[in-house]
């Protein structure tokens, strides 16, 4: 008996001791709240207004989600600034909140919440909406399948931690749709699935009036980023794919060694020349990858100008199977307006395309 009670006594000391030591150091790490309304979204929670100091925003080219009606919003904590030194990799200010919220058929289904707790750590959540609209609760963290019904029985699914580190990979920028590009005011007029501008959204314009970014960088207004093409289908294909595929091929990503870059940086950054093999689609043009076309494996290469049945892309984009469908996670419908952008792009611009890619 003895020796019971002096082992439990010191796994009660070993415990407080470690209790005491957690919370003298600050070990105790930041958690999402149960409820998004006590994300700091609302300023009143009960009539669902949104807090000013959360700024709205729209990236130019906008990430396929089957379809969902968007809205997205940002808080830097008071009195910080962005570094943008490297203008295609911006360090957000610890503290930094972003809010993401996906409507179906005129309902709110799922909010997404990332915060960064610590230079470099983010916490990801889903919050799931009740059915009376008037608050969303905090979904597990190997989220929730078949949510809601998005399209001749097509569902959605709120993804998991796991799924969203996939993509918001923790070797680069955390954040997606929220940089120099995206918040160029230079607006290309065709890209898919844009929201218009509204004069409370922020911009590169907002961010350098505001004093919100350092060094200061007065030419993202006078001469804001934009993909350089000599068509406007290119630069409206090449915005689609930097965001729907670039996010996780290019050559900072955690599958880099696959070779394929179809990232769009800002204009004057590394890995951003057309006419120069350098570029990023010229990974693509005239590469043969490690997926073929079954129908046509001798001429199958991932992007084969003037043959969109030949391209590798095109098939990808175009398929739901989960062995051959792109992206590979966060779609279940496939974007027609995508795949006929593709189509017309690949089929009537071989030319530019192999003049882009000349070395």
């Amino acid at each position: 008996m003895k020796i019971a009670i002096t082992t439990v006594a010191a796994a009660l000391f070993v415990s407080i001791v470690r209790a005491t030591a957690a919370s003298e150091t600050g070990a105790t790490a930041p958690v999402a709240p149960r409820f998004l309304s006590d994300t700091g979204l609302y300023s009143n929670a009960a009539k669902l207004k949104i807090d000013a100091r959360n700024r709205t925003f729209s990236p130019q080219y906008p990430l396929w989600s089957d379809g969902a009606t968007k809205r997205r919003w940002v808080r830097l904590p008071e009195g910080s600034m962005i570094n943008v030194a490297d203008l295609a990799s911006w360090e957000l200010p610890v503290g930094t909140k972003f809010w993401k919220e996906f409507s179906f058929n005129g309902r709110k289904v799922e909010t997404r919440f990332l915060w960064q707790t610590k230079k470099g750590h983010w916490v990801f959540a889903s919050y799931t909406w009740n059915e009376a609209q008037t608050n969303a609760e905090l979904a597990s963290e190997s989220g929730i399948a078949n949510i809601a019904e998005i399209e001749n029985g097509k569902r959605h699914s709120i993804p998991s931690v796991s799924e969203c580190r996939s993509c918001h990979d923790a070797s680069r920028t955390e954040t997606l749709g929220f940089n120099a590009l995206q918040l160029s005011d230079d607006r290309d007029p065709n890209a898919l699935h844009a929201e218009p501008l509204t004069s409370e959204m922020l911009t590169l314009k907002t961010l350098v009036n505001e004093n919100l970014i350092t060094p200061a960088r007065p030419e993202l207004v006078t001469n804001p980023p934009r993909i350089a093409a000599s068509s406007a289908i290119t630069r409206t294909a090449l915005g689609y794919l930097s965001t729907n595929c670039g996010s996780c091929h290019n050559r900072e990503s955690s599958i880099a060694s696959l070779g394929l870059d179809l990232r769009q940086n800002p204009p004057g950054t590394r890995n951003q020349e057309p006419g120069t093999s350098a570029a990023p689609e010229c990974s693509a043009v005239g590469k043969r990858g490690h997926w073929v076309v079954p129908e046509a494996q001798e001429d199958s290469r991932i992007v084969n100008p003037g043959h969109p049945e030949s391209s590798a892309l095109v098939r990808r984009i175009k398929s739901r199977r989960p062995i051959s469908q792109m992206p590979p996670i966060g779609t279940v419908v496939v974007d027609r307006e995508a795949v006929d952008l593709l189509t017309s792009w690949i089929q009537g611009n071989a030319g530019e395309l192999a003049a882009r890619c000349a070395s």
